[in-house]
């Protein structure tokens, strides 16, 4: 029913006209120092990770696998074949168990984290809690057990139906420079969470479009603008709490100096008649825009707290979603068909009718719509997508740069594994216990 629904929303509000504003500025981007260090390993004893030993068995399915690891976008050589091999044939347990055991858990971390260091990885905030439910060492130890040691590596892939398709295109790529441009968007989902779940938003910047999933399927697809280079968006995924209807604008500081604050001094009556309220003056100034038809952030902006400012939001500046290329923000996200995307939003994600969408909307006044459970947006960068018959892929541009320094890191040792096994330690030699000495007798007085 919901369906219906909401799809029904009041055609009064779909029908509210786009009034034309040249020039608006949203808030900023907080620009964020890029990570460039990776997590320190954690680090077990072979008495704490309790391990079987590798049978052959399972070493030499672990070796077959590596040779064929360029299927998954890697690079055999980093996960020591050679020595792998050496180990299977040198008839030494304890070389093979270390050798194998190495292997397993760098391999295992490329394939659940990705092989690319931070320091490649430009403005890349995403938080991806894979490390905490798939532990790799239990992974591992029921691998030996099972003798599923591919099948547990395989089933460290992305569930994502767009992840499958870029592996099966990699097979087919025909030039160098096609499979590493499927390679670097490979990596990008691993540095994801591996099950992105079934109730999401998910704006891609290069493609400039914003999607909106419910239990699993695509409901909604809107038009994005995203950040121009000089304020680019960064990749995030904040949770989403909410919907704000007719928002008020704070604006950061940077914006009131570039116009607003000398118009506030020169002619008070034309800011308020854009809707600026403000209090202070000079450095102590602070101007907020109420709601309205000039309101830079439209008629509703997400509600999706994050140390770089970035959220999605409407724009009365509607001319820029015609555009093909759609990058003319300040980092944000403006959506197209905001009245649309927030109705969604109130309906699907917030549990209120379409009545009470409209009533909100044509007061005027500032509401939030509270989300029943808050949900991820993926805000995310994928230069490489399945093309619209989903039988390969598309190439998008790379507008912010950001391939070339993970296709430099191919080149490179990846990352460390996020787990390592150290020998046990040695035994505990307890000290003797010091007996006092008995003094001894002179023979002189």
């Amino acid at each position: 029913m919901r369906t219906s629904v909401a799809l029904a929303l009041p055609l009064i509000l779909l029908a509210v006209p786009a009034l034309a504003q040249t020039g608006v500025k949203e808030d900023s981007v907080v620009l964020q120092p890029d990570r460039v260090k990776d997590d320190a390993p954690i680090v077990e004893t072979v008495s704490e990770a309790n391990l079987p030993s590798w049978s052959i068995a399972n070493a030499r399915a672990l070796l077959t696998f590596i040779k064929t690891v360029g299927d998954e976008g890697l690079f055999a050589k980093d996960y020591n074949p050679v020595g792998l091999q050496a180990a299977i044939d040198s008839g030494n347990q304890i070389q093979l168990d270390k050798v194998a055991t190495d292997s397993f858990l760098l391999l295992a971390t490329h394939m659940r984290d990705g092989r690319t260091p931070n320091v490649a990885r430009k403005q890349w905030f995403m938080t991806d809690g894979d490390a905490e439910s798939t532990p790799l060492i239990t992974l591992l130890t029921s691998a030996l057990v099972s003798g599923t040691v591919p099948e547990a590596l395989v089933g460290l892939d992305p569930v994502h139906k767009n992840f499958a398709i870029l592996k099966a295109s990699l097979k087919s790529a025909k030039t160098t420079v096609d499979a590493n441009a499927i390679r670097v968007n490979m990596e990008r989902w691993r540095w994801m969470p591996r099950d992105l779940g079934d109730r999401y938003v998910v704006s891609n910047v290069p493609e400039y479009l914003t999607r909106v999933i419910h239990g699993g399927t695509i409901i909604a697809t809107h038009k994005a603008v995203v950040g121009k280079t000089s304020t680019p968006t960064p990749q995030l995924n904040p949770m989403a709490t909410g919907i704000i209807v007719n928002p008020t604008w704070t604006l950061p500081k940077s914006i009131i100096a570039e116009g607003i604050g000398a118009t506030i001094a020169r002619s008070p009556a034309t800011a308020r008649a854009q809707g600026y309220t403000w209090t202070g003056s000079g450095k102590t100034l602070s101007v907020v825009q109420q709601p309205g038809p000039g309101n830079a952030l439209g008629v509703m902006k997400m509600e999706m707290l994050n140390p770089h400012a970035i959220y999605l939001h409407d724009t009365p500046s509607k001319g820029a979603f015609a555009a093909a290329a759609r990058a003319f923000s300040h980092g944000c996200i403006r959506t197209e068909k905001a009245l649309h995307f927030s109705g969604l939003m109130a309906v699907y994600f917030a549990g209120r009718s379409p009545e009470e969408f409209g009533e909100a909307i044509a007061s005027g006044k500032t509401t939030k719509f509270t989300f029943e459970q808050p949900f991820p947006v993926y805000v995310a960068y994928w230069t490489v997508i399945p093309n619209a018959a989903g039988t390969g892929v598309s190439k998008l541009a790379d507008i912010y740069g950001r391939d070339a320094p993970v296709v430099e890191s191919f080149a490179k040792p990846g990352r460390a594994a996020a787990v390592v096994i150290s020998p046990n330690p040695p035994a505990v030699v307890p000290t003797a216990p010091v007996t006092a000495a008995t003094p001894a007798i002179s023979g002189i007085y």
